[in-house]
């Protein structure tokens, strides 16, 4: 996976989405619900830098491609389950989508655990 491509990819999509919640929908989105938007574009966007921070560490030849790799994918798992679920929840009312964030919350969590492992097993 080329993710730096995909990282830099995510990171437009979440300037287009905050862009697209600040202009095209600030008129059709209660306050809640536009809050819900921009709480999904912060996580989106931090996330998606995250990534492209971390498919750049094999290249400096301190970190591992595969633990680099492993990291990604939790990050991107968490920008589509956590930022996804609540841009549907924010679009729709439907509830029952928030009932998935937490689970894009975890694979952030693991990401960001899994990348602390791998520098203290490299010691770096």
């Amino acid at each position: 996976m080329n993710w730096s491509a995909i990282g830099a990819i995510f990171l437009a999509l979440a300037v287009g989405l905050g862009a697209f919640g600040a202009h095209g929908l600030r008129a059709r989105l209660d306050a809640y619900s536009l809050g819900i938007w921009e709480k999904a574009v912060f996580y989106h966007f931090i996330h998606s830098l995250g990534m492209l921070v971390v498919s750049l560490l094999p290249r400096t030849g301190t970190f591992p491609i595969n633990g680099a790799s492993s990291v990604c994918w939790l990050l991107a798992a968490g920008v589509l389950i956590f930022s996804g679920s609540l841009y549907t929840l924010a679009l729709t009312g439907v509830r029952s989508m928030g009932a998935i964030t937490p689970v894009g919350g975890v694979c952030f969590i693991a990401a960001w655990l899994l990348l602390a492992y791998y520098f203290i097993a490299q010691k770096v």
